[in-house]
Formats: structure tokens, sequence, C-alpha cells
């Protein structure tokens, strides 16, 4: 087993509960910590086997750039179970889904979910 780690992809998308999230949008960051299983594709240095991760970012940008999710636990859920239908390889996924512009009545740095696929 190996981890594959992407950190800090950014998507605008339009998430959220309130109107004005999903007609104005906000940029959403999500980092994967994706678990492995190669079967013999690093003793062979081989891409078959093991999981792209350009083709990993593309399957997180259609996910978080698609529907409208209201919860970002939901869209954590859901690149988690893409990602491990794409990729039979991942065994386990850890999804994390921050979103900077949370509506809420204070100052923060952003808001942030990690969901663990499978649970």
């Amino acid at each position: 087993m190996y981890l594959i780690r992407m950190k800090n992809c950014a998507f605008f998308a339009r998430h959220g509960v309130h109107d004005e999230e999903e007609m104005l949008g906000q940029r959403f960051y999500v980092d994967a910590v994706l678990t492995v299983d190669p079967g013999q594709a690093l003793e062979n240095d081989s891409l078959e086997g093991t999981v792209d991760y350009g083709v990993a970012f593309g399957v997180i940008e259609r996910v978080v750039t698609g529907k409208r999710r209201f919860l970002i636990e939901a869209l954590a859920l859901d690149v988690a179970k893409t990602l491990g239908d794409r990729f039979p390889q991942i065994k386990r996924a850890e999804i994390t889904v921050r979103k900077p512009s949370a509506p809420v009545p204070g100052v923060l740095d952003h808001v942030e979910v990690t969901v663990v696929w499978p649970e």
C-alpha cells in the first residue's frame, strides 16, 4: 500500500444551503489522501494498476463543479465514492473540503470537513 496526497485542489462551485451561495458561487478547496493497493505496479514501474493522479484530479473537479450540494459533507462523500468507483485500487479515501466564505456571523478562515470512505 502507498498514499497519494493531493493538497489544496481549487475549484469554483455553487454549494450551500442559501440561495446566494448558488447565485454567487465561491471557491472550494479539496484535499484527497488516497490509500492505494498497486498490486505489482510499483515493482513494474507501470501506471497500469495504480492511480493516475492527473485523472484523479479530473474526477474531483467533475464532482465539485457538478451538481449543487447543500452540505460540503455530502460533497466530500461523493468525491470519495466517485474516486473509489473509478479506481478500484483505492482502498481508503480521506477527502477534506474547505469552504472559505462560509456564511457565519463572525470572522473565520474557513470551514472544513473530512470524510473517510469506506466508513
